[in-house]
């Protein structure tokens, strides 16, 4: 099964031709490259979050495969949903689910589902690929998205995939696609998202989740970014780096409602 493109020509350039150039302009060839078991990027449209998911995607070593890890906006399918075959199609590629580590997540994590429907609209992983297509034409991606879970069973995905994932012996880097908050001012966005990224630069899956929804900071996929943690340390992970902070202030100059991006790597 191909899963097309939702948001080609909204959340991006429709066009092969215009999205290469439009990607072109956030990525750096001359960036230094680490090993990363994680990352934090946006997904919002890439005239307002691209300049930091490019950073991102531009300072790390890519891998045999991305597990994906977004919020399900969109309401549709299962709690928790993996898309376990198949490939998703972009204009300017097409990358395949590794079906082997998706059979081995889902062998790994009883409550996840194998599931289309809540991928079919999904932009929050969707626009994730136009960077990772720009790099390489040979990865695999293995796409998740998560509704709603609790502290335990972010902890109880996440050491799930830890498993899957040493068990496989691949090369992976985990994605937790996430905006920061949404719809305040300027300020109020950037005190916020501090809090919730000392957390994450803390490798502190716990204080995460709980600042997220203690101090009801808008940030669609904290849920995501739990899990990525979970995951990352298990996977041996020692520190993490804040890559690039913005707010869609940046590009719309409207400082009054934003929303903010972050982009970190986990090693």
């Amino acid at each position: 099964m191909r899963r097309p493109p939702a948001v080609a020509g909204q959340f991006y350039y429709g066009t092969a031709t215009r999205l290469k150039s439009q990607v072109e302009q956030y990525v750096s060839r001359d960036a230094v490259r680490e090993k990363a078991i994680g990352i934090l990027s946006p997904h919002a449209g890439l005239m307002y979050s691209g300049y930091v998911a490019g950073a991102v995607y531009s300072s790390i070593s890519f891998p045999e495969t991305f597990i994906l890890l977004g919020p399900n906006h969109t309401g549709l399918g299962p709690r928790l949903s993996l898309m376990a075959s198949g490939e998703w199609e972009i204009p300017t590629g097409i990358l395949p689910i590794d079906e082997e580590l998706a059979g081995a997540i889902a062998a790994e994590v009883p409550d996840m589902s194998r599931d289309t429907q809540a991928h079919q609209f999904e932009h929050s992983l969707e626009v994730q690929l136009p960077f990772i297509s720009y790099f390489s034409d040979s990865v695999g991606i293995v796409p998740v998205t998560v509704m709603n879970a609790s502290l335990k069973d972010c902890r109880s995905i996440g050491e799930g995939i830890a498993r899957a994932v040493r068990n496989s012996g691949r090369e992976v880097v985990i994605v937790a696609s996430s905006d920061m908050s949404h719809y305040v001012s300027d300020a109020l966005a950037r005190t916020l998202d501090d809090l919730a990224l000392r957390e994450m630069l803390d490798l502190n899956p716990e204080g995460l989740y709980t600042i997220v929804t203690d101090r009801n900071i808008s940030m669609c996929g904290f849920i995501p970014a739990t899990i990525m943690l979970y995951a990352a340390k298990a996977l041996g992970a020692l520190e993490a780096r804040l890559v690039k902070y913005a707010t869609s202030a940046e590009a719309s100059g409207d400082y009054d409602h934003v929303v903010g991006y972050a982009g970190v790597v986990v090693k």
